[in-house]
């Protein structure tokens, strides 16, 4: 791994002071926990979401001891289940009154050479990874809608979605459509306010990845990175926060490298 430092955390500045959040795949120690936590240092109010509910459990009761629980709620949500998305949205709604913000980071990953890649394998990256976003996107952008108010979606893209990387044929036709879709999205949406963006990272180093990466591809991708380093978390959050807060106000349709690699 690489011995370069990453830098110093960025206190919160109330960029999302008043708004209500919701985030899925937030429960650990990846992007959207990232997320999660940075939204509240801002000043949001957050219902985090997970497929996992006993981590989404511990999540949620160490973000509220941390921050109120009247700011922390949690529920159970698998982007794949139409009935459990709306509940998640039709929650929000009831709980704060309103929607504000939506990121979708729900996004499932493999490792498989295409010609032993079955089409379970296939369907469930996709149906996770696009399918998900589609239905969660969709949820909210009917609530954005119908609130009158504007509104921010955010996704969570890949750079993988730009090139090619071996093994990796279905989630990158996942985050590819990620990508589309957030334009599409985009220019339905900007008749009633809302905007759409994706971020698209490299490689940001979470406990998981290290569980299902061998140290040798580790090492290999963060040795493509510009700074010689894999990105924490937090530095993905940042840039989902300034899309979401009213530093973004013009951009919408736009795809967000975070990372040297966009080709």
């Amino acid at each position: 791994m690489s011995d370069v430092e990453s830098p110093a955390y960025v206190p919160g500045h109330g960029l999302l002071q008043g708004r209500t959040a919701v985030i899925t795949a937030a429960a650990g120690a990846g992007i959207g926990g990232a997320t999660a936590r940075r939204f509240l240092e801002e000043g949001a109010r957050v219902l985090i979401s997970d497929a996992h509910a006993r981590r989404l459990k511990e999540t949620a009761a160490a973000l509220a001891g941390e921050f109120g629980a009247g700011r922390v709620a949690a529920l159970p949500c698998d982007v794949t289940d139409e009935d459990q998305v709306q509940a998640l949205f039709d929650t929000t709604v009831r709980l704060h009154g309103r929607l504000d913000v939506v990121v979708n980071n729900a996004g499932l990953g493999g490792t498989s050479a295409l010609v032993d890649m079955t089409d379970e394998q296939w369907s469930r990256v996709l149906d996770v990874t696009l399918n998900g976003t589609f239905r969660c996107t969709r949820a909210a952008l009917r609530r954005l809608r119908d609130q009158g108010a504007g509104g921010i979606v955010v996704n969570n893209a890949s750079v993988v979605g730009w090139r090619a990387q071996s093994g990796q044929a279905h989630y990158a036709a996942a985050k590819a459509g990620v990508m589309a879709l957030t334009r599409c999205a985009a220019i339905e949406a900007a008749a009633y306010g809302v905007r759409v963006n994706a971020v698209s990272p490299s490689l940001a180093m979470h406990p998981h990845l290290v569980k299902v990466t061998t140290p040798e591809l580790l090492e290999e991708l963060t040795a493509r990175e510009a700074f010689g380093r894999y990105a924490e978390p937090w530095e993905i959050a940042n840039v989902i926060v300034f899309l979401a807060s009213g530093y973004s106000s013009y951009l919408t349709g736009e795809v967000v490298s975070v990372s040297s690699q966009h080709a």
